[in-house]
């Protein structure tokens, strides 16, 4: 076979393995697998592993690159001077020093006895709150500020033996970027615990349709979604469901209206049904026992219809007539 380019069919058959080669090199290049940005492994750079965290708060184990140690708040260990309280809808209460940074406490120390274990390198990230001149928040007993010595030699601030710092990334008062960093570092309350936010800022839950509540007189009883006392009356009859309260009686004592097996807590659910009465209204039942209120009572906590006729007794959670004769 004659060659248009007149040279041999080795020479052209190298040549075509060279261009090929190059249209490769070109390709792989231009994928971002550059032999300059590869690991000795001959794996990318790019898709290494993550520098393994130890706790302190990223892969340099510190919780923020040294090179940004000082920006915010000093590096340097400086007095917090009079500290004082910010009180935060996401933390709570968070102390602060006098400027207003965000003071912190780190999971890996201990309060008793009190011992810092944030070594020197960690301090360039988190910055030890020096004890000399600080002052308890207002309110706050000044007998919980101690001090510990780091380990450059400060002399540190301590509060109910928790050692207290500041962090670098932070840059101005309010800050409080050091919040669960790694895990184990977290904002101070003003008692030296991690700042939470108080119970009554959660999220309310609804009560459950009926459950029960420690009553000091007669202890476990049935109470409706509002708190309210249900009752048993001993003239009605679980077997044939029958209500014996029925025309003006119903004005005092009106029924428990239908509940769900799910909306309940701490109820027996053995004869948990719904009884049709007569009169066309449903009335929920434990262990077939019709149940009802008091109109009588005004407020949750009330058992103003306790043993009224000698026949109404609050409910227990199975169902029976709590504090009746036998």
């Amino acid at each position: 076979m004659r060659h248009l380019s007149g040279g041999s069919p080795r020479a052209w058959r190298s040549a075509s393995l060279v261009a090929t080669a190059a249209a490769l090199l070109a390709l792989t290049t231009a994928c971002g697998q550059d032999t300059g940005d590869q690991a000795a492994n001959g794996q990318n750079v790019g898709n290494q592993a993550p520098a393994k965290d130890d706790g302190y708060g990223a892969g340099d184990g510190y919780g923020a690159d040294s090179g940004d140690a000082g920006k915010g708040a000093d590096a340097k260990a400086k007095s917090a001077g009079q500290l004082a309280v910010w009180d935060s809808k996401k933390l709570g209460k968070v102390v602060t020093d006098s400027e207003g940074f965000t003071l912190y406490r780190f999971d890996k120390d201990t309060a008793q006895p009190p011992e810092s274990n944030c070594d020197a390198a960690c301090l360039k990230a988190w910055p030890a709150v020096a004890a000399d001149g600080a002052k308890a928040a207002p309110g706050v007993d000044a007998s919980l500020l101690g001090e510990v010595t780091t380990a450059d030699g400060t002399k540190q601030l301590t509060i109910d033996g928790w050692p207290m710092y500041r962090y670098a990334q932070d840059a101005k008062p309010g800050d409080a970027k050091g919040q669960g960093v790694g895990g184990t570092w977290y904002a101070a309350a003003p008692d030296g615990k991690k700042a939470a936010p108080e119970a009554a800022d959660a999220a309310p839950v609804d009560p459950a349709g009926l459950s029960t509540r420690k009553d000091p007189k007669l202890g476990e009883i049935v109470v409706d979604k509002n708190g309210m006392t249900v009752y048993r009356f001993t003239k009605d009859s679980a077997w044939p469901m029958k209500s014996a309260c029925t025309g003006a009686c119903l004005d005092k004592w009106p029924v428990v209206e239908p509940v769900a097996k799910n909306d309940t807590k701490g109820i027996l659910k053995k004869g948990f049904v719904t009884f049709d009465r007569p009169d066309g209204k449903k009335q929920q039942t434990i262990d077939c026992w019709p149940l009802y209120t008091f109109a009588g009572d005004k407020k949750p906590g009330d058992t103003n219809g306790q043993g009224v006729g000698g026949t109404w007794y609050a409910a227990s959670p199975e169902g029976k007539p709590v504090g009746a004769p036998k």
